[in-house]
């Protein structure tokens, strides 16, 4: 079962007040939740270029619950390491909700992982366009057999529109897991 907007729980407001919330504990959340599921996580990232497997990783024993991370950057590698269909990147481009859910369904596919998250995006400065502007960012996450995704624009330069999708990233893969 799928679900589009899943994350549209969590308001600009709501956003901007996560930039205060430690990402340390975030992820301690979540290490936690999946220690308990008996359960890891794979990621599948593209405008974050492993960001958020990075974050995971800086958490000591995160090899209990972090199975691996895909950085998928070109279309080629979404394609190749993900299976995502190149016929639909070609029908909706990288930066789509289709993209974004094969990619979160696709780390799950090749990876012994039982949950997952993904992200594909514009975090510029180039590379926007007036469809899809910088700051443009689709994130998907696989939890409990369901594909739930979002889109979001962020403000901010490169750095920032990074740092925002990391964040939201891993706080709603904390609500999911609590659900």
């Amino acid at each position: 079962m799928s679900t589009p907007g899943a994350c549209d729980s969590l308001s600009n407001q709501e956003l901007l007040a996560l930039n205060g919330r430690a990402p340390e504990a975030v992820l301690a959340e979540i290490s936690s939740r999946l220690l308990a599921r008996g359960q890891m996580l794979a990621t599948a990232e593209s405008c974050t270029g492993g960001l958020i497997a990075a974050a995971c990783t800086d958490l000591a024993g995160s090899s209990q619950w972090f199975e691996r991370g895909f950085v998928t950057y070109s279309n080629a590698a979404k394609t190749e390491l993900l299976g995502v269909d190149a016929a639909l990147i070609a029908a909706h481009g990288a930066v789509s909700e289709p993209v974004a859910r094969a990619m979160a369904e696709g780390a799950l596919a090749r990876s012994h992982a039982q949950a997952s998250v993904a992200v594909t995006g514009v975090a510029g400065p180039t590379g926007g366009s007036a469809e899809k502007p910088v700051g443009t960012v689709w994130l998907a996450w696989c939890v409990d057999g369901r594909t739930h995704s979002a889109l979001r624009h962020f403000a901010g330069d490169r750095a920032a529109v990074r740092a925002a999708t990391v964040r939201l990233a891993l706080e709603q893969l904390r609500q999911l897991l609590i659900r």
